[in-house]
């Protein structure tokens, strides 16, 4: 008998397993002068994976997030992000890995007076050659973000100017900015903290179909726990700088994650 299975024989989950990590991090240690902001941490994230990140303020989700494009220095240990080791590259090789993160954040951070095609295209500029925010993207390049406004539901607005749309569809756009780039990974620091939460589930729904329908891993920073249930495959959970907590989150519940806030000075919102 043959021991050989192939792929399509395997379960959806001993797939991921098989799958090399895009995000590996070992022994990730973050100070500033003698504080530790991040303190030993170990992490995989999958091709197809939406991992949470969860935590009180300053437990290290957003430091984390920015020791793995080059944004916060790493003092200690290893962190290779899309194939590129992010713990000592130089500034060309940095410049290729943040082209290969698409990155969403929580004010958006587009350019109110330019129409939603534009914002988009924006996420092409690492690689559009002369192409400028006047006009000199390609064809190729303004159909391809017609696809993604397409994808995040909202091409119907792609004439209109940003400023003129919703927080929900800003925080779309932004991500069909992130999907532009074509990214091997995404990360969300705190993407819905200023939505509501009927909007905010609708914009996790969206990046969890991508990580699953595009095998793009999305790695997420939350605040409120029934998201991070609700949406998640895993949850990683911070405590002033070390991860107390990693595991599937069909096994968690907000009793099992509620000592990452005991203490902590910070009611967390159970209920929306």
């Amino acid at each position: 008998m043959n021991a050989t299975i192939s792929a399509a024989a395997l379960t959806p989950e001993a797939q991921l397993l098989q799958a090399l990590p895009l995000i590996s991090v070992r022994n990730l240690t973050v100070a500033y002068g003698d504080q530790p902001v991040l303190d030993g941490v170990d992490l995989d994230v999958r091709p197809g994976e939406m991992v949470a990140l969860l935590g009180a303020s300053g437990s290290g989700k957003s430091t984390l997030m920015k020791s793995l494009t080059g944004f916060a220095p790493i003092t200690a240990g290893t962190a290779r992000v899309a194939g590129y080791d992010a713990t000592n590259l130089r500034r060309g090789d940095l410049r290729k890995l943040r082209s290969d993160v698409g990155q969403v954040f929580q004010q958006f951070n587009l350019i109110p007076r330019l129409s939603v095609l534009t914002n988009v295209l924006t996420g092409a500029l690492h690689n559009a050659g002369p192409g400028n925010l006047l006009g000199g993207f390609s064809s190729a390049h303004r159909r391809l973000a017609m696809h993604y406004l397409d994808r995040v539901g909202i091409a119907h607005k792609a004439k209109e100017p940003a400023r003129s749309l919703s927080g929900g569809q800003q925080q779309r756009v932004a991500i069909a900015r992130a999907l532009m780039q074509q990214p091997r990974v995404i990360l969300a620091d705190e993407p819905v903290a200023s939505l509501d939460p009927k909007l905010a589930g609708s914009v996790l729904g969206l990046l969890r179909e991508i990580a699953t329908e595009d095998g793009i891993p999305v790695l997420v920073s939350l605040h409120v726990l029934p998201l991070a249930l609700d949406y998640s495959d895993r949850i990683l959970g911070f405590r002033q700088g070390r991860m107390l907590i990693s595991a599937p989150t069909p096994g968690l519940d907000a009793h099992k994650l509620s000592s990452l806030y005991d203490d902590e000075g910070e009611p967390v919102d159970h209920h929306v």
